[in-house]
């Protein structure tokens, strides 16, 4: 068998919603062939005839398969006459269940596509902000700092990172920037909205205390600098230089467990972006998916 025989033409994932299951379902098995370079296209938001029509045609050209997770029954019908037609190969990741169910239950299919993430967005948002704040944890890629929702910043143990988490797991996506003396901290954070950005304060004692606390827990209590009195006061004088400068808003955190933090935090944004009800001024567009 030669290389191009070797060769799948590309995986078709059609879905009148975002595609997520099916991208899933495919994956799920693609992994188990390691670098077999398959092309999986997700084609989501199919709505009508001549949309399936262009994908049959196209994916007849490339010798391709169309996988499809289609909730309304006549698109489903449609698509499947069509690739039978054309001679396209063709999987139905609903048709059988949808019409068990039809047969067993004898009530109506809503046929919503995308109702299950709908009713579900809650938990979706909550992983899908886990999954950004840990990515953009202690300065990681700052050039995505727009897409941040709340960004912290502060000096090291000034407790950006378990404020951070507490926060996305109120389905916030939030980024932190450690300020540290003689290191400037990324153009972006001034370029962001400051109502989005809050600087941690903190007493020159309850930090030295965490750090002393850091550097036991390290086994390196040799680090006289970073427990040195003189030199905390300066990096927190700076850092307050840093809050004035960019506008930010200033929070204490001196002496407060996170949670306590991060309520005073969510009702802040609460007053200035609604997020009681729907969450206004986005600083991003929605996802493409």
């Amino acid at each position: 068998m030669n290389e191009k025989e070797k060769q799948a033409g590309p995986i078709y994932i059609v879905s009148g919603g975002k595609g997520l299951a099916g991208n899933n379902m495919v994956h799920s098995l693609l992994i188990q062939y390691p670098n077999n370079n398959v092309p999986v296209i997700i084609v989501p938001n199919i709505h009508e005839e001549v949309q399936l029509i262009k994908l049959v045609e196209k994916a007849k050209q490339e010798d391709g398969l169309i996988a499809y997770t289609l909730v309304n029954r006549e698109l489903r019908s449609l698509l499947r006459n069509l690739c039978e037609e054309k001679g396209v190969k063709h999987i139905d990741f609903m048709g059988e269940l949808a019409d068990y169910l039809d047969e067993k239950l004898q009530i109506p299919s809503l046929q919503s596509p995308g109702l299950y993430r709908e009713i579900n967005q809650q938990y979706f948002d909550r992983i899908e902000a886990i999954e950004f704040t840990l990515n953009h944890d202690d300065g990681l890629q700052p050039q995505k700092l727009h897409k941040a929702e709340i960004i912290l910043t502060g000096v090291s143990r000034s407790g950006k990172t378990p404020l951070s988490v507490y926060l996305a797991m109120y389905g916030w996506k939030v980024a932190n920037i450690p300020l540290v003396n003689g290191i400037d901290p990324p153009k972006e954070l001034f370029e962001v909205d400051p109502r989005r950005v809050f600087g941690l304060s903190i007493s020159h004692g309850h930090l030295i205390s965490h750090r002393i606390k850091r550097l036991r827990s390290l086994g390196n209590p040799e680090n006289t600098n970073y427990i040195d009195e003189h030199l905390v006061m300066k990096e927190i004088r700076n850092a307050n230089f840093i809050f004035e400068k960019g506008g930010f808003t200033i929070l204490n955190v001196s002496n407060k467990p996170v949670e306590t933090s991060a309520n005073e935090i969510l009702n802040i944004m609460a007053n200035r972006f609604e997020y009681r009800g729907r969450r206004l001024d986005s600083p991003y567009p929605e996802k493409d998916e």
